[in-house]
């Protein structure tokens, strides 16, 4: 039986450039690294990301084709890690919102163009 998901992988130009940047940005600690570019980077709920190397230039551009299209970053205050995104002068694809329900919401972009989902839920889904 599936217990959660362990991480996500991210296939990067420069993993360890990548990998230091969410370190640097959401707190994250290098769990791994292989020696050969492949690195795990965790959070504090024990999820994980990997940076693997990638062997093209492929990048999504479109936050609604078909298939994995972002990662959702929970945080417990929106609004510094919002000021903190926006100050590394990271691509905003949405901006910030809070909806009338409390939901925090915003959508960016990392150094290698990958697409984040920041949320802010005052009461978890589950």
């Amino acid at each position: 039986m599936i217990t959660g998901i362990e991480h996500v992988a991210i296939f990067a130009k420069d993993t360890k450039k990548l990998s230091d940047w969410y370190v640097d940005m959401f707190d994250g600690k290098i769990v791994y690294d292989n020696g050969k570019g492949t690195y795990f980077v965790a959070f504090s709920d024990k999820s994980m990301i990997e940076f693997c190397v990638a062997s093209t230039d492929n990048v999504p551009t479109d936050l609604e084709i078909g298939g994995l299209r972002h990662i959702a970053l929970a945080v417990d205050d929106f609004d510094g890690a919002v000021a903190k995104v926006k100050a590394a002068g990271v691509e905003i694809l949405k901006d910030a919102t809070v909806a009338a329900n409390g939901i925090g919401t915003m959508f960016f972009r990392d150094p290698e163009g990958n697409i984040l989902h920041f949320i802010a839920r005052p009461t978890p889904l589950v």
